[in-house]
């Protein structure tokens, strides 16, 4: 199982918190300092008593009182091991999002208002004069915005949201998102339609159920990423805001292309992936201007946060540097040149972390032939010591 960890945000509780980022459990548990230490004991290899024998170790202790006991209940209790507990609440989750006839919203009530009425306040707020200066036909079929939260990346979202029309409103929204606890190589769609505060986005299920049944080994039907990922979501209240609740979408997470990035060679040498652009190229040809591509994805994600040895500050220090190898990607993207722009991503093995580093590959290889353009591209520091790069982007045939 993937369970998060990081750590304490509370100075008077220090310690490492825990979460279950799939969420088949909700709990959340802080674990003590003097206990951290003991957490690499739950390996699947070690047992009860090499527990034991660390805290005898930690603590100069014989006498435990029961803590290695308590430490076992308390993360089995939570879903947290791997055993009989976990399983039950896996397949209780599992087996709820399969029955709901629609996709719940996942992130109302955090990275967006729940209550309809301030949520579409909120929206005009985000989008005002958004579109202002765009021009009425110029051939748009496709936009790029981030996935990060509206409340840091809005300038971002509106620049590209701010493209649309209303004569895109009767098109099917091809949505390429980044599918962050999704299998590598693999493409996760849903028939579910997208329930927000604003309604439900209905989901274009002849589409779905053709790519389904041609996107080859690779397809995970009613993958149960789509009950909790934001980056759809996200892209759907903003198509709502901009052409109505009941927008037409084409939803797909896509995972990692991390083969390549860490083995070499082209996303497509992996037979899935390649069955897959097929399929979804032939898509392309037979929606013609009836489909427009949205892509949910973030760039670099730099700093403690993600495991680098440095504080990261937005627009400044080593990050001016990240934004210079951002552009160059952001500009053989807008080239159409799929193949340039994976060289930069497979170099260092992405030490930029682009998360929406294969949606973009997906685009480039599978849409119409295109010319692309950086609308706004910023920084935002999502805490102290942590940035997350994006952009809006406009791409015209």
């Amino acid at each position: 199982m993937t369970l998060d960890f990081m750590p304490s945000p509370s100075p008077d509780h220090p310690g490492l918190l825990i979460r279950d980022p799939y969420r088949f459990s909700d709990a959340m548990l802080l674990i003590p300092p003097v206990l951290v230490e003991c957490l690499d004991c739950f390996d699947g290899i070690q047992g009860p008593l090499d527990l034991r024998k660390r805290l005898v170790q930690i603590t100069g202790e014989i006498d435990l009182g029961g803590v290695d006991d308590n430490l076992i209940e308390t993360l089995s209790g939570a879903g947290f091991l791997e055993d009989e507990t976990f399983a039950r609440m896996r397949g209780e989750r599992m087996s709820e999002f399969a029955a709901s006839p629609v996709r719940l919203p996942s992130h109302a009530g955090s990275a967006y208002p729940e209550d309809p009425g301030e949520m579409r306040d909120t929206l005009k707020l985000w989008m005002d004069g958004a579109g202002a200066t765009a021009p009425p036909d110029d051939g748009l079929f496709a936009i790029a915005a981030p996935h990060v939260s509206p409340e840091g990346g809005w300038r971002s979202y509106r620049a590209a949201y701010g493209r649309l029309r209303p004569e895109h409103k009767d098109r099917t929204f091809v949505i390429l998102a980044t599918s962050h606890y999704g299998e590598p190589e693999i493409f996760g769609l849903t028939r579910k339609p997208f329930r927000t505060p604003l309604g439900d986005a209905q989901p274009d299920t002849e589409r779905i159920d053709w790519l389904a049944a041609h996107g080859g080994p690779g397809v995970s039907m009613e993958d149960y990423c789509h009950s909790f990922e934001h980056t759809v979501e996200l892209q759907v209240i903003f198509l709502q805001h901009a052409l109505g609740p009941d927008v037409k979408i084409l939803p797909i997470l896509i995972g990692s292309f991390a083969h390549s990035i860490y083995q070499g060679g082209k996303p497509e040498d992996d037979d899935k992936v390649r069955a897959f652009f097929d399929g979804l190229g032939e898509l392309r040809d037979r929606g013609g201007d009836n489909l427009f591509w949205v892509l949910g994805v973030d760039m670099a994600h730099m700093g403690a946060r993600y495991h680098d040895r440095f504080e990261a500050i937005a627009g400044e220090g080593r990050m001016l540097e990240v934004e210079s190898r951002d552009r160059a990607r952001i500009e053989r993207i807008n080239s159409l040149d799929a193949e340039g722009y994976w060289d930069l991503v497979q170099q260092n093995h992405d030490d930029l972390k682009w998360c929406g580093s294969s949606p973009f590959y997906t685009f480039l290889k599978t849409a119409p032939k295109f010319k692309g353009e950086l609308l706004h591209y910023e920084q935002w520091n999502i805490d102290e010591q942590s940035v997350v790069s994006f952009a809006g982007m406009g791409f015209t045939k």
